[in-house]
């Protein structure tokens, strides 16, 4: 009999619900602060240059001193936010959604929106249901932005208390990652424990995602929405495809039906739809990159699939530990251990015949092996990992031989998937992952070039692994996948032109970076000393390049650098005034030595004739005035700290980008001692981008490719190096190479000169496929 209850019984029962949630996660917070005082305590005792060495033991000081703060701070900014605020409180916080918003409030979003994307897949399920629930019992159209149910809700006064109380972003980057590592079981926990204190007191024992979509259709949503058209910044993503933050994903492309489109009760009618919607959207550009929202878009279709086979199957989907087949399947699939097709002879590879033979045999086995299944968890899971295959054959813009040698994996794949059901709840599994790196490599290559080649062999050498230990499972594919990385950042440079441009172009970064870095420290010992304009003017702009090139050449402590660095304490102290007789005579002894080492490091820039001698013109003037100087010398003592301190330079210099790089064709040319027409350097300059604009360029994946609008020209690149510092991106088409530095690189991505070939990676489409299928055709599922 259901229990009937006043409005008063139901907000009390959703209060309880978020106490006992709250309380399960604070006991996760004792856990976090402890693994990151061991952490940043070892990072303190290791060794390192003296900078870095001193940068960590402030770090660990400064963590020691205000952790149990920050800790006392997030337990009461998340037991504050239990309180429901005042009518003025919702009108102030509403308020808050039409202010233009600090960099600093957007930085905070960005970190916790990290938090949460690097957790969510793991009780996104759960917490769709919870929402549904709490909606029920306040009877409201969604949850508060500020709800403490909210995963971007507490995440944001985990950050908030933490700069809070003055712990610094460094120290943040240093320790953020073990936020999740102890916090996410917790949550898993925390929301099903809320559910069933729900569900116990009768509130939506089961739920049915019926009305939802009823109530979608009278909001005036259409039953689909279109796909996205490409990830290419802000003007491709349609309102609303926001993945799994707002319950169901709208779909994309090839949407079998509207289960896609449930929206939890986020949609408000006429007027307020399309202001929500923008406010939303606004607020999603801002705390994550396109490809965060791709990757919450890709989310999102797992999610639809989980709940599809949680609605259709049971709840055996909704385990996470790892399992096993049961002993009539297992020795079915024994009995298919060895390949669907033979190897492909010697130097040969697999053609369409080969194909077709096995996608026909792929799919007997898998007729054969759910007759032997004994349980709906078992026929479900191999009529899914069938479909997925299905499709993957079916991916034209993958060659032949390059999809015979995919398929081999899918008995592996379903191995895997049987024994771990998280296989269909996260985009971070290795096998998910392996899949789709070598579906975006060989996504753009013809038959011709994959076929035979480094990059088939490769692809052939870790399918014939994976098939030779198919017991290990998850590790295995971790473990190829990591070897496939490193093959791939080989292998995209392996030819001579391409490995000569990553050389010199490396070597440009760093010499650059180290001359910018080198003209600060500079700047910093000369503050307070007294030099002449001359002198301090050829330190920043011509000696600093100078040193930055020796140390790239020859090393930072080799003999003929440690000169040149003493070179420039030795002109600080020639160019001062010299009242005393023996300084001058000194200087005078001196100069022709000076002058010699001046002249060298001009020409280890390749700075020779007029530029050179106007160099020596101006130095040799600056130090006839010195001698008539009558103002107060530098004392010696001055001059060998800072001689000191110069010889080890690099000690006190980072390795984060300073700033932009001088690139131009010309310097490259000169390098590479060749013809470079072949390069097209797109270097600094163009509109600014955003923040989030510069993170995705640094997610970007070796491999992938891209079409590249450049100069009115549509291009096919393929992302094939980044360089250490990152401030270099290389991408490859057929005859012509375009180095991008990284915020020119932003602004094309934001602009949607430079867009992704691929919406989607290859087995999230494959999944879309494979529920478009099953949509259709239901009864599959488990016959």
């Amino acid at each position: 009999m259901t229990t009937i209850r006043t409005q008063d019984q139901k907000l009390l029962l959703a209060r309880q619900a978020r106490e006992r949630f709250v309380a399960e996660i604070e006991s996760a917070l004792p856990v976090i602060g402890n693994a990151m005082y061991e952490r940043l305590q070892e990072l303190a005792s290791q060794t390192g240059n003296a900078r870095e060495m001193q940068i960590r033991r402030d770090s660990f000081m400064a963590f020691q001193k205000l952790y149990k703060t920050w800790l006392a701070g997030v337990v009461k900014a998340w037991r504050n936010a239990l309180i429901p605020p005042t009518a003025t409180g919702r009108v102030r916080l509403e308020s808050l959604k039409f202010e233009i918003v600090g960099d600093e409030v957007v930085e905070n979003k960005i970190l916790s929106s990290r938090l949460v994307l690097s957790m969510q897949d793991k009780f996104n399920w759960e917490l769709n249901d919870l929402k549904l629930r709490i909606q029920e019992l306040e009877g409201i159209s969604e949850m508060a932005s500020y709800d403490i149910f909210r995963p971007e809700a507490f995440c944001q006064l985990i950050v908030e208390q933490w700069l809070g109380t003055g712990l610094s972003r460094p120290i943040w980057n240093e320790v953020q990652d073990l936020i999740p590592k102890h916090l996410t079981e917790k949550l898993v926990s925390g929301y099903h424990n809320a559910n069933q204190f729900l569900i116990q007191r009768e509130i939506m024992p089961e739920i049915d995602l019926r009305p939802q979509l009823r109530r979608a259709a009278s909001a005036g949503v259409p039953a689909s929405r279109p796909a996205p058209t490409g990830l290419s910044g802000p003007a491709s993503l349609p309102s609303g495809a926001y993945g799994s933050d707002r319950g169901e994903l709208s779909s994309g492309r090839g949407a079998p039906s509207g289960r896609d489109e449930v929206h939890t009760g986020h949609v408000s009618p006429g007027d307020n739809h399309s202001t929500g919607g923008a406010l939303e959207e606004t607020r999603m550009m801002t705390s994550t990159t396109p490809l965060a929202r791709a990757r919450m878009r890709a989310q999102g279709v797992l999610g639809s699939l989980r709940r599809m086979l949680t609605d259709r199957v049971g709840s055996d989907f909704e385990q996470t530990r790892i399992t096993g087949p049961t002993p009539m399947l297992a020795q079915a699939m024994q009995q298919y251990a060895q390949p669907a097709v033979a190897d492909a002879p010697p130097g040969g590879t697999y053609d369409i015949a080969a194909l077709q033979q096995t996608a026909s045999a792929l799919r007997q086995r898998s007729s054969d092996l759910k007759a032997k299944a004994s349980t709906s968890a078992e026929k479900a899971t191999i009529e899914i990992v069938a479909l997925m295959f299905q499709a993957i054959l079916a991916e034209e813009r993958i060659p032949a031989s390059a999809r015979v040698w995919f398929a081999r994996l899918q008995m592996p794949v379903l191995r895997v998937a049987i024994s771990e059901p998280e296989f269909f709840g996260t985009l971070q599994h290795p096998a998910r992952q392996l899949i789709d790196r070598m579906g975006s490599s060989v996504m753009g290559f013809d038959a011709s070039s994959v076929g035979g080649g480094a990059l088939e062999g490769e692809i052939r050498r870790i399918v014939q692994v994976i098939e030779q230990y198919p017991e290990t499972g998850r590790r295995v594919f971790q473990l190829v996948l990591d070897e496939f990385q490193t093959f791939l950042s080989k292998f995209l440079t392996g030819n001579e032109a391409t490995k000569r441009l990553v050389s010199v172009a490396q070597q440009v970064e760093q010499k650059e970076t180290m001359a910018i870095q080198y003209t600060i420290e500079l700047r910093k010992m000369l503050d307070n000393v007294p030099v002449r304009d001359e002198i301090r003017e050829f330190l920043f702009k011509v000696w600093a390049e100078v040193l930055a090139m020796a140390a790239i050449k020859n090393g930072p402590q080799n003999e003929q650098t440690k000169l040149l660095k003493r070179a420039a304490t030795d002109l600080v102290w020639a160019a001062s005034a010299k009242p005393n007789r023996n300084d001058r005579a000194r200087v005078i002894q001196d100069l022709p030595q000076l002058l010699q080492r001046l002249r060298q490091g001009m020409n280890l820039l390749g700075m020779t004739g007029e530029p050179q001698e106007a160099h020596i013109k101006t130095i040799g003037n600056t130090l006839a005035d010195a001698f008539m100087s009558k103002t107060e010398a530098i004392p010696h003592a001055q001059i060998e700290a800072m001689a000191k301190r110069l010889s080890n330079l690099e000690d006190f210099v980072n390795d984060e980008a300073m700033g932009d790089l001088p690139l131009d064709a010309e310097s490259l040319e000169l390098m590479l001692g060749v013809d470079a027409s072949s390069i097209e350097v797109i270097a600094d300059g163009g509109s600014r981008p955003t923040e989030a604009m510069l993170a995705w360029v640094h997610e970007l994946q070796l491999g992938n490719w891209f079409s590249l609008d450049h100069n009115g020209k549509l291009t096919q690149v393929q992302f094939v190096w980044r360089s250490d510092r990152k401030q270099l991106h290389l991408f490859a088409s057929a005859g012509r190479s375009y180095l991008i530095q990284a915020r020119r690189l932003a602004s094309y991505l934001q602009a949607g000169l430079l867009t992704p070939t691929e919406e989607e990676t290859l087995t999230v489409r494959a999944t879309r496929e494979a529920m478009a299928k099953l949509d259709a055709n239901p009864e599959r599922l488990l016959n």
